[in-house]
């Protein structure tokens, strides 16, 4: 556990334009003085919003905020391509923008809604035999990408003009936003990028919990009222509660046997405290991650 004085717990980021992902986890570490943080899934330099940081012995919990759903508010700007897909990059090619009508716009949505194959783009962190895209991007690489099933749960639109298109997006793990906007320009008859992206929720947490990173440099160490623990950080996971006697066997990684349906669940001792995070086969859990020291 952390030590004397230590911030343990996930702390909601709004994040700000301008610094990576990365930057601001350094940021939040050296500002609450933690031993260690980490993120739960990158934005993008140009993205705004919910950033979820695991400081102290949260990190021990970042893996199993990462499969969560995330939801975004973006802004699509009509008639230019760019090597980035978004407003940070190089403008590749520009097309005519044609009449936009809500009828038009709601049948192009509709093909984006459900599952389907999506192909990461070269500027993003996926990593493509132990090597990052945006890596290889910048060095003027392109390479060969496998497409990954990805779910559109939700994909509304919230306004429009003559050449740009507000829309709201809620879409599971490994969804990229930039890739559905160039799609957008295409199934509209043009070409099209991102010019604004604001995640409004991750892993199920929201921009009402969120502080700003400006507060959390400001106030330091006192920010921590606002993180949120690691039990409560895992809410999106079923949980399963467990006598105390195999609480005991919990804490050792030892042998229990469950009757909940098969899936990842936190489970719980008998006082409520979060013991392992642990999926149930055939009747047994078996531990992803035991948090709960044995005694």
């Amino acid at each position: 556990m952390g030590g004397k004085g230590a911030l343990d717990g996930v702390l909601v980021i709004d994040k700000p334009k301008g610094p990576t992902s990365f930057d601001v986890v350094q940021r939040v570490r050296r500002a609450v003085s933690a031993s260690k943080a980490g993120h739960t899934g990158t934005l993008d330099p140009m993205a705004t919003g919910v950033l979820p940081v695991c400081v102290g012995d949260a990190t021990r919990i970042a893996q199993f905020l990462t499969d969560g759903d995330k939801a975004y508010e973006a802004q699509l700007l009509l008639g230019a391509q760019t090597d980035t897909l978004d407003a940070e990059g190089q403008v590749t090619a520009k097309a005519p923008v044609p009449p936009l009508e809500r009828a038009t716009l709601e049948a192009a949505f509709e093909k984006f809604r459900g599952t389907f194959l999506q192909t990461p783009p070269m500027f993003s962190a996926v990593r493509v035999e132990g090597k990052r895209l945006h890596e290889l991007a910048r060095k003027g690489e392109e390479v060969e990408r496998e497409a990954r099933e990805v779910t559109v749960h939700a994909l509304t639109l919230l306004d429009f003009s003559a050449d740009t298109v507000r829309f709201s997006v809620e879409a599971s793990k490994g969804f990229f936003v930039r890739v559905l906007a160039q799609e957008l320009g295409k199934a509209l008859g043009t070409l099209g990028h991102l010019t604004a992206l604001r995640r409004t929720k991750s892993a199920g947490f929201t921009l009402a919990q969120a502080v700003p990173l400006a507060e959390v440099e400001a106030k330091g160490a006192l920010i921590g009222a606002a993180l949120v623990p690691e039990a409560q950080a895992l809410v999106g996971l079923p949980s399963l509660t467990v006598t105390a006697a195999e609480a005991q066997k919990v804490r050792h990684g030892g042998l229990v046997e469950v009757a909940p349906r098969p899936g990842l669940w936190r489970v719980l001792g008998p006082l409520g405290e979060l013991l392992a995070v642990a999926e149930v086969e055939r009747g047994r859990l078996r531990y992803r991650r035991v948090l709960a020291p044995g005694q």
